[in-house]
């Protein structure tokens, strides 16, 4: 069981980029999904959420109108893309799983059963 998020990278301020969180060892399509950051010296914080079903999502109001996230159609994949890519953008981002619907609405990583790894994201000009 195993949970890999990938694609960060370097990028000038107003660009777009695309992270893939990717499981292996169940089916992701099965668990709510939640994509956090962290910053130096800050705590991590979630930024969105695709419910269980599919049938919801949720943004953190700092990514409202950005960021989008979504399944991967069979890939047991989930991404999360965002235009117009900031300067406080910049963080190591994290992808969740097995959590609940409701404390992934909240964006809360208290519950979060499954963590995947971290990749980078830096906004620069």
């Amino acid at each position: 069981v195993r949970l890999v998020a990938s694609g960060g990278d370097s990028v000038q301020p107003g660009g777009a980029l695309t992270l893939t969180c990717t499981a292996s060892g169940f089916a992701l399509d099965d668990y709510a999904v939640g994509w956090f950051r962290q910053t130096p010296g800050k705590e991590r914080e979630g930024i969105s959420c695709l419910s269980e079903n599919s049938d919801a999502t949720y943004y953190r109001d700092s990514v409202k109108g950005r960021f989008t996230t979504s399944r991967g159609n069979g890939k047991n994949t989930v991404s999360l893309h965002w235009n117009s890519l900031k300067q406080e953008d910049t963080a190591i981002y994290f992808c969740a799983t097995h959590i609940n619907d409701y404390l992934c609405s909240k964006f809360s990583g208290g519950d979060v059963g499954l963590w995947g790894q971290g990749t980078q994201v830096t906004v620069a000009s």
